[in-house]
């Protein structure tokens, strides 16, 4: 299929828009109106909506190799942030897809455990020896909601603290409900959940004793874009021993970008119940909730307590699934895939960071985060964060074959791919810098700046 990139003028006929390769995806765009007819939100999450891409410059997909893909149009681009940082190795990793096949013809889903799911369990408690019992399901929410449900049984306690400055944890009602994404939950729900700023112990400790003896857990992710503050975490982990609540660390996406055991295994601070998902299974659907042997148990039946409702999940054990985690966790710990990621993000941070600097857009095209997890910022003339600003910069990346929501790197880059993005990234620049001098980045938008995925109105 030939690529639909050609050339054309772009914005309006000014002085300052000069010709350069533009984007045209005419069956991506047939693509996208078929999804909206059919899916409610075009996609299946809503990060993956056309809303976050420039307008009619959202590429449907073909099928992706290593850290490629290609749509529909013909087109191939380099991608960062793949699978929603789900695809950590590379899209069809060849390890993963072997020992996916080999499942495959021995069927899939029993009326009993299959012996698969001991050998998993076996495999990621040797991988995250912080904990003593894990549990398998296919999404990170409903492993995060079985966590509070768990830390609410054993506490007796109603209310969730969820850590404020982090972005997501489940699309259940305690969680979504103190989204502007509200809609259809009742408030007394929400009510339930409260809030405490990442890094903040005291903060933390004015919360827990304002709501003493009610708050079961704190849940929130150990980093982010930021390292936490040195004692930040152990502090957390005294605070929740001493008001009695479980500590729950969401390790989405920490789990394998920050180290094989995640972050308890590199900051050495270890949680009651952690969740994991997202990197464990290299696209196939597959999340865990793991933790201590004394709060896990509950959800159980081995116990002479009230049983509590953990996880029932018809694919959860899925055989191919917990092959293709076995795999990942494998190739990680033999490979020293985690390094790679470090590696493979730093080179990307420093291009980016210096190809910003020599457009004079330095301070505008911001890159944060750990190396294995890098995203960015577009600030505007004020170096207030922009809507308009990140579809210019997006727009120029997708004309240059990079797509990047984020800057999240996958280990099946090559050097090659970081250099050709860092010189597509320098192009941006110099579109970015002509917008700062003009104060208005609209000339360069073609449409509708990219929103933001939480908001009231559709």
């Amino acid at each position: 299929m030939p690529s639909s990139r050609k050339r054309v003028e772009v914005g309006v006929a000014t002085e300052d828009c000069v010709e350069t390769e533009e984007l045209q995806l005419p069956r991506s765009r047939m693509a996208n109106e078929r999804l909206h007819a059919l899916i409610p939100g075009g996609a299946h999450t809503y990060a993956k909506g056309d809303d976050q891409y420039p307008e009619n410059l959202a590429p449907v997909i073909s099928h992706g190799r290593g850290a490629h893909v290609w749509d529909i149009d013909g087109n191939r681009y380099i991608e960062y942030g793949s699978g929603l940082r789900s695809v950590s190795l590379g899209h069809a990793h060849p390890r993963v897809i072997e020992a996916v096949r080999r499942e495959l013809d021995r069927g899939s889903n029993f009326v009993r455990p299959s012996i698969v799911e001991v050998e998993a369990a076996e495999r990621f408690l040797a991988t995250v020896p912080t904990a003593d019992m894990v549990k398998f399901a296919k999404n990170g929410s409903d492993a995060t909601t079985a966590a509070v449900r768990l830390a609410r049984a054993v506490t007796g306690r109603p209310r969730v603290a969820i850590c404020g400055d982090h972005p997501f944890f489940s699309v259940d009602d305690w969680f979504i409900g103190t989204t502007p994404m509200s809609a259809g939950i009742p408030a007394a729900t929400t009510e339930l959940t409260v809030a405490f700023p990442y890094g903040d112990l005291a903060a933390t400790e004015a919360l827990l004793t304002r709501y003493q003896d009610e708050v079961a857990c704190l849940i929130l992710e150990p980093a982010g874009h930021s390292e936490p503050p040195p004692g930040y975490l152990a502090g957390l982990r005294e605070l929740a021993d001493r008001h009695g609540c479980v500590l729950i660390f969401d390790e989405m996406i920490t789990g394998f970008r920050w180290s094989e055991a995640g972050a308890q295994g590199l900051y050495g601070v270890v949680p009651d119940l952690s969740t994991f998902g997202k990197a464990l299974g290299n696209g196939f659907a597959v999340s865990a909730l793991a933790g201590r042997r004394e709060v896990m148990e509950p959800g159980g039946l081995r116990h002479s307590g009230d049983r509590v409702f953990l996880l029932s999940t018809t694919h959860g054990a899925e055989t191919h699934s917990l092959a293709a985690a076995m795999a990942v966790q494998a190739t990680y710990v033999e490979e020293g895939v985690t390094a790679r990621l470090h590696a493979l993000g730093e080179r990307l941070a420093a291009g980016v960071r210096d190809a910003a600097a020599g457009m004079g857009v330095g301070d505008h095209i911001v890159v944060r985060g750990r190396a294995s997890n890098l995203v960015f910022a577009t600030l505007d003339e004020n170096l207030q964060p922009s809507q308009e600003y990140r579809t210019l910069f997006l727009r120029r990346l997708l004309a240059g074959g990079v797509l990047a929501p984020s800057f999240v790197v996958s280990s099946a880059l090559s050097d090659a791919d970081i250099d050709r993005t860092v010189e597509v990234v320098a192009q941006a620049c110099a579109v970015y810098r002509k917008a700062l001098d003009a104060a208005d980045p609209t000339p360069w938008l073609a449409g509708r700046p990219v929103k933001p995925v939480f908001r009231r109105l559709a």
